[in-house]
């Protein structure tokens, strides 16, 4: 007879290897036929919603490997929170305005009034930005993101920028908007004030130089300290990295309350602060210097001095910005060129003048040799002036952190130009920030301080830029003083000619149309003229008003959003310009939570870098392994910190991803012949390990789905990986196959262990949905019990509460027992004495607590140590113990083997009708089947 015929072989058509590089493409298209999301929302339109707002990557260029972190992570929440049973609306969108895309428009047309009109420009920058948002979109739904990708959100969407418009005009409205000459951070390159979110810090080398202010008065300063016999000319010392600020100078600034000398060196007298004068002395090369005065910085007040090379003088100024972190404790105060010294001179009254011009060139009328000039040659220029002048005391190259332009990569100018600026003071704008940070819960936590730091230390938000492409800083302003029109009726006429037509409308339009036939006066001096601004908006601001025109415009979403998640120098971009835009004009964050997660390196934790060639793109990546693969790295990794890549790590992953791919294909072996309608099982009727095994998944299936709640996927790929791997294809799956092989079709003990294992399998495949999205749902259209058209609609299954502790303690002896057989025959193994534990039998000698657990149990448990023959015998008091209160003897079992099940039995050849194989096969052929209560 052929008893292989007899077996109940697994059946599947599900393949082993994934290939997903060709596969995925097909799961795709049947998403899309299905039109998934779409079914999702309405399959779930009773169910509580979960809103993760998508900040908008730039349209521009081809996505990178950051883009694939950032929008995994996302797909991962949003799906984790499907399996919930939550409804969960996605809308993607883009930041379409700003330089980056002028700059390649540029490339083709020229700037704006060169090949194009200015409309036509800004046509080309939309088409530009259009064509961008395609490419990118194709490689999101690539990576298997799930979402609204046929309405995404833009920012250069006629309504969209309507709507950025009303945000504007609600803060201008509400007095929080003003025009200033502040110093604000300006490239060349761009030629362009930028957002601090535009700037990064590197190091750089530049000229210190510590230079002598003359007192103009010398009779003035005897009488302020008191020497009425002082004779000679007295400096201010100052010390500066900028040299090319100097002729900018308008005062010299010293601490009130901290103390100051006059000392004697050499043939000067100098004047420093008493805790930094060793140290200068020292620099000029007078160690030894005799000293004349100490007094308070106060005492120097409205002191004049003569500008080191230009003909006229400057004042002592008081401000508390001075420190005594390095230089001489008298600070050389350019107000044009930094915002202490801005806010400082504004006490005093002082003029915001400077000679550089936005070309980062001096003015071509500034004497004494420096006109024309750039920057960096006036840092060669001016030292050599002030050493001409006899006002340089000293000068060396210093290596200091500098800011520069994030695009451009080039230094940055502090520069005071005609801006428009959103006030951190006015309305307590900074400090409600700072209570909203306090309502918000922040992933990792630490980022709550970060934030919390830079907002209470920045300026007041330059949201003005000088380029062609963006929305437009949709004001007119009093001609006369520059206050602006704050009329809510005109903003809202603005704004609905933007919503028909564009930022064109704006630009375009005539004035009538937007101030209407009332004659309008300025609120601070009554004149009734107003000029159109034509600056551009900050992108900071279009992407800060994305909970105005999308969470609040859309109706499938709601504000706030439930979490807002970004890399982690968003503290400093979305997440801040969000902050404030939100609680500036509604009073609250636009989000209750906020994720950040860390930033890709190669495998030796360098930064991807083209120059070092590790850069790893993740089509590269898709087209060698998958999309799944790329996802299962995203989740494997600890995302808060940085998170590396490489070709070993993806490798690695690989075979990770084959043990549960490997397990789910066993499963859908064991059960095509199994329907959960009609065959399964109560929990009652299970064998005992069917139970234990139940409930074990049902522990780690909490465990998995409390990592989801809190957003740590590497635990989800840990436990559900272990499961795989040691729960059940280290145990479970293997102690089963002789039960689903030889028993019969239908008996209890088969059908015990496939209701288990189909329960397993739906749980799997909800654990794995939100990460190894393409293969779940391969798995899933390969389930023959499946009760969706899709994975995406099941939820966690209800699989009970964990193992009770009698029964689990029960297993876990067990195992301990099976390990430490699995020990004692390794050596018969090595000696090539047994192939397999098949070919052995097993003693265990047990004392009378182990008896109570083993005896019931002893009929059956060579199947779960996997021996041909078990012995149970007490324990005698001399025998060596292998665990406490056991003595394990194994050895070789020489009986036939039985060709159908392969155990060795001794009863092989008793059944008359089928003497070659065994009494307990022979039964399960030909009788009424074996009976099992345990394994």
């Amino acid at each position: 007879m052929d008893y292989k015929s007899t077996l109940n072989l697994p059946k599947t058509d599900f393949p082993m290897q994934g290939k997903l590089p060709e596969r995925e493409p097909e799961r795709l298209r049947r998403w899309q036929e299905l039109d998934l999301y779409q079914h999702l929302l309405q399959a779930r339109a009773e169910a509580p919603s979960f809103v993760l707002h998508d900040g908008p990557p730039y349209a521009n260029g081809q996505i990178h490997i950051g883009h694939a972190v950032n929008k995994v992570l996302k797909d991962i929440i949003n799906k984790s929170r499907l399996i919930q049973g939550m409804r969960v609306p996605y809308v993607p969108g883009w930041d379409c305005h700003g330089l980056p895309i002028e700059i390649q428009v540029e490339k083709t047309h020229g700037r704006p009034g060169e090949k194009l009109s200015a409309s036509a420009f800004r046509q080309a920058c939309r088409d530009y930005a259009a064509e961008q948002i395609e490419g990118q979109k194709a490689d999101f739904i690539r990576l298997g993101i799930l979402g609204d990708w046929d309405h995404p959100y833009r920012t250069m969407d006629f309504a969209a920028e309507a709507d950025i418009l009303r945000e504007l005009g609600k803060l201008a409205v509400s007095g929080q908007v003003y025009r200033g000459a502040k110093p604000v951070h300006w490239c060349v390159d761009c030629g362009s004030a930028l957002a601090e979110a535009e700037v990064e810090y590197r190091d750089r080398s530049d000229p210190s130089i510590d230079v002598g202010f003359r007192v103009a008065d010398p009779k003035d300063l005897a009488e302020r300290l008191a020497l009425p016999g002082l004779t000679g000319e007295a400096e201010v010392v100052i010390w500066t990295t900028t040299p090319w600020t100097l002729p900018a100078n308008q005062a010299v600034a010293l601490h009130p309350a901290y103390d100051y000398v006059l000392v004697r060196a050499g043939s000067r007298l100098l004047i420093l602060a008493d805790a930094l004068a060793e140290s200068a002395l020292a620099r000029y090369g007078h160690p030894h210097s005799e000293a004349l005065a100490t007094f308070r910085g106060a005492t120097l007040e409205g002191l004049r001095l003569l500008h080191p090379f230009q003909e006229r003088s400057v004042p002592v100024i008081l401000g508390e910005h001075v420190t005594l972190d390095a230089g001489t404790g008298c600070v050389h105060t350019a107000p044009a060129h930094g915002v202490e010294d801005y806010l400082v001179a504004q006490q005093y009254h002082l003029p915001i003048d400077s000679p550089l011009q936005g070309n980062g060139q001096y003015r071509q009328d500034l004497g004494d040799g420096l006109a024309g000039l750039s920057t960096a040659e006036a840092n060669r220029a001016v030292p050599s002036l002030l050493h001409e002048r006899g006002r340089l005391l000293h000068q060396e190259k210093i290596e200091h952190s500098y800011p520069h332009c994030w695009r451009h990569k080039t230094p940055l100018l502090f520069r005071a130009t005609p801006q428009w600026f959103i006030s951190m003071e006015r309305n307590g704008l900074r400090q409600n920030a700072l209570a909203a940070i306090e309502q918000t819960r922040w992933i990792p936590a630490w980022g709550e301080e970060r934030i919390a730091d830079m907002v209470r230390k920045r300026p007041d938000w330059c949201i003005s830029r000088q380029r062609a492409w963006g929305v437009p800083v949709a004001l007119y302003a009093c001609a006369h003083c520059g206050e602006p029109l704050r009329d809510p009726e005109v903003f809202e006429r603005i704004a609905a000619a933007v919503e028909a037509g564009g930022v064109d409308a704006w630009f375009s339009g005539a004035d009538g149309d937007f101030l209407g036939a009332a004659e309008r006066h300025c609120a601070a001096c009554g004149h009734k003229e107003f000029q159109k601004v034509t600056d551009i908006l900050d992108v900071w601001f279009d992407s800060g008003s994305t909970h105005a025109f999308v969470l609040e415009r859309r109706a499938e979403l709601h504000s706030p959003a439930d979490l807002y998640l970004e890399g982690a120098d968003q503290h400093r971009g979305w997440f801040q310009s969000s902050l404030l835009e939100s609680v500036a004009s509604r009073g609250r964050a636009p989000y209750q939570a906020v994720l950040t997660h860390g930033f890709t390196v190669d495998g030796e934790g360098r930064k991807m870098s083209k120059s070092l060639g590790n850069v790893i793109a993740p089509q590269e990546i898709i087209d060698r392994f998958g999309a799944d693969i790329l996802r299962l790295w995203v989740a494997s990794e600890d995302y808060r910190g940085e998170i590396p890549i490489s070709d070993n790590i993806l490798q690695r992953l690989g075979e990770s991803y084959r043990r549960i791919r490997n397990t789910a294909r066993y499963i859908l072996g064991n059960t095509h012949d199994f329907d959960p309608q009609h065959d399964a099982l109560a929990d009652a009727e299970l064998l005992e390990m069917d139970r234990w095994m139940l409930g074990r998944c049902a522990t780690v299936q909490q465990e998995i789905r409390t990592a989801y709640e809190q957003f740590q996927f590497h635990r989800v790929v840990q436990a559900m990986h272990n499961f795989c791997a040691i729960d059940l294809g280290g145990l479970y799956l293997d102690v089963l196959k002789d039960r689903l092989y030889t028993t019969q079709a239908s008996s209890r003990a088969r059908r015990s262990a496939q209701t288990v294992l189909a329960r397993i399998l739906d749980a799997l495949l909800v654990w794995m949905a939100p990460i190894l999205s393409f293969t779940a749902e391969e798995i899933w259209q390969h389930t023959p019990w499946r009760s969706a058209e899709s994975v995406f609609f099941a939820c966690y299954p209800d699989l009970g509460e964990s193992a009770e502790p009698v029964l689990d303690e029960t297993w876990q002896r067990l195992l301990a027992l099976r390990d430490a057989v699995n020990a004692a025959l390794e050596p018969l193994r090595q000696e090539k004495k047994i192939g397999s534990a098949l070919d052995a039998r097993v003693i265990v000698y047990a004392n009378a607590e182990w008896q109570s657990r083993l005896q019931p149990r002893a009929a059956e448990l060579r199947f779960l140590l996997l021996c041909s023959d078990f012995h149970l015998a007490e324990l005698q008091p001399n025998m060596e113990e292998s665990l406490p209160g056991l003595n394990i003897t194994v050895a070789p079992y020489d009986a036939p083997k039985c060709p159908r099940c392969w155990h060795r039995r001794g009863d092989i050849g008793s059944h008359p009708d089928h003497p070659e194989v065994c009494t307990r096969c022979a039964e399960n052929v030909a009788g009424s089947g074996e009976l099992r209560e345990y394994c």
